[in-house]
């Protein structure tokens, strides 16, 4: 899965006001800010094998560390703790550390049997990326939901708050579709260094566009 984890974020800033943007992107994203470099480093594994599934050609060979179930559970108590020391509050630990886990739910529903539990378990997947109309039908759904509930739960400041904003939906869907129907990467390395600034450009344009939105209604959690 990859724009439904950013409705998650979209939508936990409706729980969460004070909290930044990308800090629930990077949430709901860390499983897979930290892959590329674990990748990178050898750490965890992937191959490209074109027609494994319909959506995606990688074969999730091993990522214990950045997609078990358990290491993801110990990520988001530990990233949602950094978090809620900042805000000061306890809503914020909880909604980052759910954001952290929700990843390997979402990956559960769309991954072939690659997810594991922890390191060295069995590992498990619904498949939905067999099915290519099902995962665009479902991704941009909750896409769609997720925006809906951040724009009702912030308004912007000025024009940049409207242009920025909706400049990032433009490139998520671009992306996204684009993605579709792109050939395979040429090499993991290639791979994991397009992961890195993908993710990269993605937190920063989502700071730029969130830095000139304010909640329309600022709740104490």
């Amino acid at each position: 899965m990859f724009i439904g984890h950013f409705a998650l974020g979209f939508a936990a800033k409706r729980l969460t006001p004070r909290v930044s943007l990308p800090i629930l992107f990077g949430a709901a994203q860390l499983a897979d800010i930290l892959w590329p470099f674990l990748v990178a480093f050898g750490i965890e594994q992937v191959r490209i094998v074109p027609g494994i599934t319909a959506s995606t050609p990688f074969d999730f060979v091993s990522y214990p560390y950045s997609h078990s179930l358990l290491f993801l559970i110990i990520w988001g108590v530990i990233f949602g703790f950094l978090c809620s020391r900042t805000v000061g509050n306890g809503r914020t630990f909880i909604v980052i550390a759910a954001l952290v886990v929700s990843h390997w739910v979402l990956d559960f529903v769309t991954h072939r049997p690659d997810m594991p539990l922890y390191p060295g378990s069995p590992k498990f997947g619904l498949g939905l990326w067999n099915s290519v109309a099902g995962t665009i039908a479902v991704e941009l759904v909750m896409f769609a939901a997720g925006v809906w509930i951040y724009v009702r739960a912030t308004r912007a400041r000025d024009r940049i708050g409207q242009w920025a904003f909706w400049s990032l939906i433009a490139l998520f869907l671009v992306a996204y579709l684009g993605n579709v129907s792109a050939a395979p990467p040429s090499s993991v390395m290639a791979l994991s260094l397009f992961a890195i600034v993908a993710a990269a450009l993605t937190l920063l344009w989502s700071w730029w566009a969130d830095r000139h939105r304010e909640p329309v209604r600022l709740r104490d959690s």
